[in-house]
């Protein structure tokens, strides 16, 4: 809920979507992602045609000298590159690295976020019931309204995506929407 005086921004932030898929459960991923790119990629370009800021988080891979377009060139460089062609940061995106699972967790992002005057976040990318769920719950408990297009996210396990969903509308107030309800043209999305 916001308080009076608090930020009325609006920002995207796309996780984890810079990825070369070489890591335990990549294979039970890969299908979900594939599924959520074209819609993510809608999402991306009409947040971008309105103004609003795209901002990257994602892991680092555990390469702590590397920098995002590092991470970019490597991603593309991998044998799934057709999952990160069509929503790659253009010249005007933002990018956080991560080492963990919240986009929040030892990165500038709330500090990003105010200095943008944000105070609602969609988020979107991957994995729901892991980098998703802890981001959700962290932008939460900064007093950030969350928006959680269910068609932009992907999961390793459905079930888990489910469960994770609906805990982030129950317990974080999070709106859980389909990326066309998405509104990037006022200051809330819905």
């Amino acid at each position: 809920m916001r308080t009076a005086g608090s930020a009325t921004g609006l920002a995207l932030v796309v996780i984890d979507m810079i990825n070369t898929y070489e890591h335990k459960d990549a294979d039970l991923l890969v299908s979900s992602v594939a599924r959520v790119v074209p819609v993510l990629a809608e999402l991306i370009r009409r947040a971008r045609d309105a103004d609003v800021p795209v901002i990257y988080a994602n892991d680092n891979f555990g390469l702590w000298r590397s920098q995002h377009d590092e991470l970019v060139r490597t991603a593309l460089d991998r044998p799934h590159s057709d999952l990160i062609e069509p929503i790659l940061p253009d010249d005007d995106s933002l990018f956080v690295m991560k080492a963990r699972h919240s986009i929040f967790y030892e990165t500038p992002m709330a500090y990003l976020l105010s200095q943008l005057g944000v105070g609602q976040v969609v988020l979107c990318g991957q994995v729901t019931e892991q980098c998703v769920l802890y981001s959700a719950l962290d932008a939460h408990i900064r007093h950030l309204e969350v928006v959680v297009p269910r068609d932009a996210v992907a999961s390793i396990h459905p079930r888990l995506e489910a469960a994770a969903l609906e805990m982030m509308e129950r317990n974080m107030d999070a709106r859980i929407v389909g990326a066309r309800d998405v509104d990037f043209r006022g200051t809330r999305s819905l």
